[in-house]
């Protein structure tokens, strides 16, 4: 018996029938309990685990149930993606059709918005339902491609036996996902998919490059926008007495004046025009420009002290973080480094000096000036509420931490030793609220 893991590249090396049965052999003895020839490789070895415990049926049809045509292309004009989708995967759709498969887009839930490709294994991919408005998120369709790099948010191929549900056994596929670079969220993800004979290690790193195109071009279009938005605010800035700046509608500073400037400023999602306490500035004035907000900082003493922090880690892959205090609430999305720092100081009420978050996230207590550079980007953005020397939550500030219902999902994306350490004490001493 042997514990090392299986890796792409030892499957590439194999012959495809001999391939085929090792992998069959693993997934049995793996979901039949039993120990497996070889361990499943780390990735499919956690998203099964998340079938198990979703109650997912590994003889289950995959779904039949697809967006209506008005739904789904109600999904297409309002994604992110469709500005630079066809621009981007014009070359690696030729590809996919050369190798007798097919490129698959969907959205942040797994929901097939563009399917282009190879017409015979179109075909196929109908009998599975892979089709566009089709739902290929873990929870619907198990171990898959699109489903497991969304839920860990990093590219996944997936191999014949590796897939969760057995109808899907004979394909292979991999996916990358796709972030907004303007804000960090998951717009969705990138997928080739195909027979399980055209199985290929490379498709992974040509799929990923193909979402880092798309997110290189989202961020030269949002750099273009910011760049319009500083020519109409500029000449209104220079009118202004006192504290003010322009930014975009995720915060994205285009000109600033009386103040230091910031790459970005965290706003809340529902800003309207009128009066806004944020962390970072105080009380402000919004008003509307074209292509976003001037904020204008109220000359006034400051509010009393944010008095409570809500650190939100229920949502799979959506964390925040909400303020209360005498001023009203106000809250932010969290990137996911940020999300396992915070948790760390919601543990450390004593604080940590930058060497232990070093170790703590990294598991590299010399990575203290990566450490640095990120602590400064959120203090920047939450003055108030942490303090340094240590990094901590600030005494009077309560902290509650809302965890995932189950320890596994704790931030699942991060191998951070703090947070797995994290994972393992709450399965070990119950559930609940932190």
């Amino acid at each position: 018996m042997k514990d090392t893991p299986l890796d792409l590249s030892r499957l590439a090396t194999m012959d495809g029938g001999r391939a085929t049965r090792l992998l069959q052999r693993i997934r049995e003895a793996s979901l039949a309990g039993d120990r497996p020839p070889m361990a499943p490789r780390p990735v499919i070895g956690a998203s099964w685990q998340r079938m198990r415990r979703l109650g997912v049926d590994p003889d289950r049809q995959t779904g039949r149930a697809v967006l209506g045509a008005e739904e789904l292309e109600h999904r297409r004009r309002t994604s992110a993606l469709a500005e630079v989708i066809r621009g981007v995967t014009g070359g690696l759709t030729d590809v996919a059709d050369a190798t007798v498969q097919i490129l698959v887009v969907s959205d942040d839930q797994g929901r097939v918005l563009w399917r282009e490709g190879n017409p015979k294994v179109s075909r196929q991919a109908d009998a599975i339902s892979l089709a566009e408005g089709a739902a290929w998120s873990e929870q619907v369709t198990g171990t898959n491609a699109i489903g497991t790099a969304l839920a860990a948010r990093a590219p996944v191929q997936v191999h014949s036996a590796e897939h969760f549900v057995h109808t899907l056994t004979h394909w292979t596929c991999a996916a990358a996902p796709v972030h907004d670079p303007r804000d960090g969220r998951l717009l969705g993800a990138i997928d080739v998919s195909g027979p399980a004979a055209g199985f290929h290690p490379t498709t992974l790193a040509l799929v990923t490059s193909v979402a880092r195109l798309a997110e290189s071009e989202l961020r030269e279009r949002h750099q273009r926008a910011v760049g319009r938005l500083r020519s109409v605010a500029a000449p209104i800035l220079s009118r202004v007495g006192g504290r003010a700046v322009a930014v975009d509608t995720h915060g994205w500073t285009a000109a600033v004046t009386g103040m230091a400037p910031v790459d970005r400023l965290p706003l809340p999602k529902s800003l309207r025009p009128g009066r806004l306490w944020l962390p970072s500035l105080g009380m402000c004035t919004v008003e509307p420009l074209p292509g976003g907000w001037l904020l204008t900082v109220e000359e006034e003493p400051p509010p009393d002290a944010p008095s409570k922090v809500v650190l939100d880690l229920s949502r799979p892959r959506r964390w925040s973080l909400t303020v209360s205090g005498s001023a009203g609430s106000w809250a932010q999305e969290l990137t996911p480094r940020h999300a396992e720092l915070l948790y760390v100081l919601a543990v450390h009420r004593d604080g940590r000096s930058a060497a232990e978050l070093a170790a703590d996230v990294f598991g590299d207590p010399t990575r203290t000036v990566t450490v640095r550079a990120e602590m400064s980007r959120v203090r920047r953005h939450l003055a108030g509420v942490l303090a340094h020397r240590p990094y901590r939550f600030s005494e009077e500030v309560e902290v509650e931490v809302v965890r995932p219902e189950h320890p596994a999902d704790l931030l699942p994306h991060s191998t951070a030793p703090a947070v797995a350490g994290g994972r393992l004490s709450r399965r070990d001493h119950g559930q609940g609220q932190g």
